[in-house]
């Protein structure tokens, strides 16, 4: 905590459900801080998904996928290679706006590309699961994988979330 003095009660961060004594530039670190923990475990997920793609063309039996196969493989690998900068741009940002005092913007952003990020992620595994039940099953197993993926996806990614929410008091920080 910092040892900075109490907020007034018209200050937007005093809100009287926010258990937080802080400055808005002391809410901006910890807004930073918790988008670099979650781009940790992003980068490291979305870097490896990539990764495999990119190795399935040097495979033996690629050349065996049809084209709808091969059509569904490079829109993937083209959503995980932008996946894969859109997580790495975060950084670049803030090495950009870094002590011109745009930590607000800085978050902001960051956020933006995350959410962004997961939707890649989202969109890539969904699709490889599609590919490869697609490749190893039949056409409609890829598709059922996908729709069943997306259905979980749904469920636990954005209604539960929601539902949760719906409960708990307003988020002090805003939409982040």
């Amino acid at each position: 905590m910092s040892n900075a003095a109490p907020q007034s009660s018209d200050h937007p961060s005093a809100d009287a459900d926010d258990q937080r004594d802080e400055t808005e530039s002391e809410r901006s670190d910890r807004n930073w801080i918790d988008l670099l923990q979650e781009l940790r475990v992003l980068q490291a997920g979305t870097q490896i998904l990539t990764a495999f793609l990119l190795a399935i063309a040097f495979q033996p039996r690629f050349t065996e996928l049809d084209d709808f196969q091969r059509m569904l493989y490079l829109a993937l690998v083209s959503v995980s290679i932008l996946t894969t900068i859109l997580s790495l741009l975060p950084v670049s940002l803030h090495r950009l706006l870094f002590r011109r005092q745009l930590k607000g913007s800085t978050v902001a952003i960051g956020d933006a590309m995350v959410r962004a990020v997961l939707v890649g992620v989202s969109l890539t595994t969904i699709g490889t699961a599609m590919l490869i039940f697609d490749f190893v099953v039949s056409r409609a197993a890829g598709f059922l994988a996908a729709g069943s993926l997306t259905a979980v996806l749904v469920t636990l990614g954005l209604v539960l979330p929601l539902v949760v929410r719906r409960g708990s008091p307003p988020d002090p920080d805003g939409p982040n």
